[in-house]
């Protein structure tokens, strides 16, 4: 444990992304098998304790520790890891370090009689590095800003595979990955594919801009409405049926109407959406079932979910990825003809000669859940990540961006004991810039998520002001509203806006997707 402690700790105190990667390389390289590969699965969520949760850590401090004195510091630190790690009173004894392997194999085999023994007996032995460590992997709340893409992206620098490799044989490969990590040294052969209906890195678009559209021909784009919802991949192929977020994540659990309904061979990507008869409702109604393992009955009927599909990667076993949008367009509503699948319909495309018809479309469509537009060269391969071109999103209101949390104070009265006062920024190269501050747009319920993950990501204190996570590859996005931008000389980034609202909160997308400067300087009023 003292080894994967001490990589946690590097990993959490390292703000920049290569480094980062360095560090995850490194101790690939340095550490043998299995203890690398339960590294890996803590890091991309792939391990789950049934009997160790926060309660039974809550428990066991409290049973050592006056739990008025662990009540307050809990409340100061903000973090039960740092809290329990920092006050708990050791009792040396005989127990020996555990290594990772020993405390993960002995975990999931354990009783939930006897888990609490075992949790206190490594806790006394551990120093304060190792109780943090520990109980960062027995809760499964890492919070080190590594995301299971960037694990994966290490794994593929220490091979030096494609990271798009990696990500397809992903869900086929078992905990702890020494099949994985014998490709990634060269002593054996690729894995063999085991893995059905996997994922696809998703390709991604570019906002575009009012210049752009003087060096672009409409009559070599396809335009389509983007849906507010959420990107998703439904994936069915040899009677195994997931659904992946845009990330790769699989939210199967959480949408098993939607599960229930793929009943092909396909692999879709599209717009998952909250709705019936094809009308969508707005995108807090979809917030409402995500990141839920179980869903009940009356959300089912109540909040129905349903996938507006718009390109194809796979049918009936054939890869289309490499052919034309127009291709695999015309291939994907054949196919939706043929086999009229339940929960999934058709993202239609709209008609259009000059950019002037396509802006008049943009401005008059008020419809919930349309957000802008798509347009796609027809001549685009299916390529991951996010090529400059074939892509473009075209947002209908100019005065919404993304934005990064950066610092949260507490509110006043009611809102005393909340983080309820936060301050955003976006993207100017590789650093986030504050560029607004909100105190309103939330809900109640969404109060108390933001104050939940401002106390578990908290980096810096400032007297009452808390610096959170905010990496490119960790953090929370906000999507936020504002009346205008002006330019201010007393910000660091040269604007400032005027009544900005935070308008919901956007747990799907990583902060790297957040807008960037440049998106707001276009805003600003000409001198």
């Amino acid at each position: 444990m003292n080894r994967f402690a001490q990589f946690l700790d590097a990993l959490s105190y390292e703000p920049g992304r290569n480094n980062k990667l360095a560090l995850m390389v490194d101790y690939f390289r340095e550490v043998p098998d299995p203890e690398r590969g339960y590294a890996l699965a803590a890091l991309t969520g792939g391990l789950e304790f049934r009997h160790a949760k926060a309660g039974l850590i809550r428990e066991l401090v409290s049973s050592r520790v006056d739990p008025v004195l662990f009540g307050l510091s809990y409340d100061y630190v903000g973090d039960l890891a740092e809290t329990t790690a920092l006050i708990w009173p050791q009792r040396p004894g005989a127990n020996q370090v555990p290594g990772l392997s020993d405390v993960v194999e002995t975990l999931r085999g354990a009783s939930k009689a006897d888990t609490p023994g075992l949790i206190e007996r490594w806790l006394d032995v551990l120093d304060a590095n190792g109780r943090w460590a520990l109980i960062k992997l027995v809760t499964g709340g890492l919070r080190i800003g590594v995301s299971a893409r960037l694990a994966k992206t290490a794994v593929a620098q220490f091979g030096d595979l494609p990271v798009g490799d990696v990500e397809e044989l992903w869900h086929g490969l078992d905990i702890p990955y020494t099949e994985l990590f014998a490709w990634a040294e060269g002593t054996a052969n690729k894995p063999v594919h085991a893995a059905l209906a996997p994922f696809r890195p998703v390709m991604l678009a570019h906002p575009i801009g009012d210049t752009d559209f003087e060096k672009l021909a409409p009559a070599d784009f396809r335009a389509e409405w983007k849906w507010d919802g959420i990107r998703v991949q439904a994936v069915s192929e040899g009677g195994v049926r997931r659904l992946y977020s845009r990330s790769g994540d699989d939210i199967s659990k959480s949408f098993p109407d939607v599960i229930d309904a793929l009943d092909f061979d396909a692999s879709l990507d599209g717009e998952l959406l909250i709705g019936s008869e094809g009308q969508a409702r707005p995108f807090s109604d979809l917030q409402k079932r995500l990141n839920r393992k179980t869903v009940s009955k009356k959300t089912l009927g109540e909040s129905p979910a349903f996938i507006r599909a718009y390109d194809a990667l796979v049918l009936d076993g054939e890869d289309l990825r490499g052919q034309p949008f127009d291709l695999r367009r015309q291939a994907l509503e054949a196919w939706h003809t043929r086999i009229q699948p339940e929960r999934i319909d058709l993202s239609s495309q709209i008609d259009f000669d000059t950019w002037d018809d396509l802006a008049s479309a943009r401005e008059s469509n008020l419809s919930t859940g349309v957000e802008g537009l798509m347009l796609k060269r027809g001549d685009s391969a299916y390529e991951p990540g996010r090529p400059k071109g074939p892509w473009w999103k075209w947002k209908r209101d100019p005065f919404i961006i993304d934005a990064v949390l950066l610092y949260a104070q507490r509110g006043h009265g009611k809102r005393s004991s909340f983080y309820s006062d936060y301050t955003f920024g976006v993207w100017r190269g590789d650093e986030l810039v504050p560029v607004g501050k909100a105190y309103f747009g939330f809900t109640d319920d969404e109060l108390k998520q933001i104050d939940k993950f401002v106390r578990a990501n908290t980096i810096n204190r400032f007297g009452p002001v808390r610096e959170v996570t905010h990496t490119r590859e960790e953090g929370l996005v906000l999507e936020v509203a504002f009346e205008g931008l002006n330019r201010s000389s007393r910000h660091k980034s040269g604007v400032a806006m005027r009544f900005p609202r935070i308008s919901r909160l956007r747990w799907d997308k990583p902060p790297s997707e957040a807008d960037v400067l440049a998106t707001l300087e276009e805003l600003l009023p000409s001198e």
